[in-house]
């Protein structure tokens, strides 16, 4: 895979040089995840604890979704289909259609991150730990570290944050009591929206920009349209309008730059 030709090249995170070895890239990769982004896992699995906890799941099995999904809303999805009765068939449709976004996901940061000389059952275990706030740290810090640092170091830090889903949803079983019915819920929804604030605060790459405002513009009316598959159809409609808008701005960029390296020459 290409990156975008909107992509800066300047360095986004982490030493220029790398960090010198693989074991100290996967260090890394875990020191970064142990504050925000676990403090905000936490707290939302917490809430999903709290939920497993509700509709009378037993511990094993929550932490057994936790363990094997690792995907928070496709993990409710599963606990209040199956609390509604819902078939299996359902169940899993609605999974797949939740946690598609993942694959694209996962093949764009791959893409990025193979590397030749790494054991080949690498890329297995660290695809499984790619989540959303993975996902977004690895695309701001790995371009300027060598390519034998980058699988070790989004392997620190998804083991990291994937460990922590696993602590706080027993934690959020035991709390169950403790925790009210709407706190849980919002503590759910704290991982969405602290993936937002981190597209907000780094939107230096032109696509990004397209897509959050895109998003932002057709989300609520569609939502209002079709209040089943809004977030479905503004997805696809605002990642298309971003992907084009910016395939269209780099190819007047290309355009003048050419035009720019003529007119030199004609000089």
């Amino acid at each position: 895979m290409t990156a975008s030709p909107s992509e800066p090249t300047a360095p986004t995170g982490g030493p220029a040089d790398g960090y010198g070895s693989r074991g100290a890239a996967l260090r890394a990769g875990l020191r970064l995840a142990v504050g925000a982004p676990a403090v905000v896992l936490a707290a939302s699995y917490i809430g999903f604890g709290a939920l497993v906890r509700s509709v009378d799941w037993s511990l094993p099995l929550g932490l057994m979704s936790s363990a094997v999904a690792f995907a928070l809303p496709g993990q409710i999805v599963v606990v209040e289909m199956t609390h509604t009765g819902a078939s299996l068939l359902l169940i899993a449709a609605a999974v797949a259609l939740t946690n598609f976004r993942l694959m694209p996901m996962t093949l764009v940061l791959m893409g990025r991150i193979r590397d030749p000389e790494a054991p080949r059952w690498w890329p297995y275990a660290v695809a499984h730990l790619i989540a959303v706030t993975s996902w977004l740290v690895a695309l701001q810090r790995i371009p300027d570290m060598p390519v034998r640092e980058r699988t070790p170091f989004v392997f620190g830090f998804g083991l990291a944050i994937w460990s922590t889903t696993l602590t706080a949803t027993g934690v959020g079983y035991a709390l169950h009591e403790a925790v009210p019915p709407l706190v849980s819920l919002g503590l759910v929804f704290l991982t969405p929206l602290y993936f937002l604030l981190m597209m907000v605060a780094d939107l230096r790459q032109r696509a990004r920009l397209y897509a959050v405002i895109a998003g932002a513009l057709v989300g609520p009316p569609l939502h209002l349209l079709t209040p089943d598959w809004g977030l479905v159809l503004s997805g696809l409609t605002a990642g298309t309008v971003a992907f084009s808008l910016d395939r269209r701005a780099a190819a007047r960029d290309s355009a003048r730059a050419a035009s720019s390296g003529e007119t030199l020459g004609d000089v």
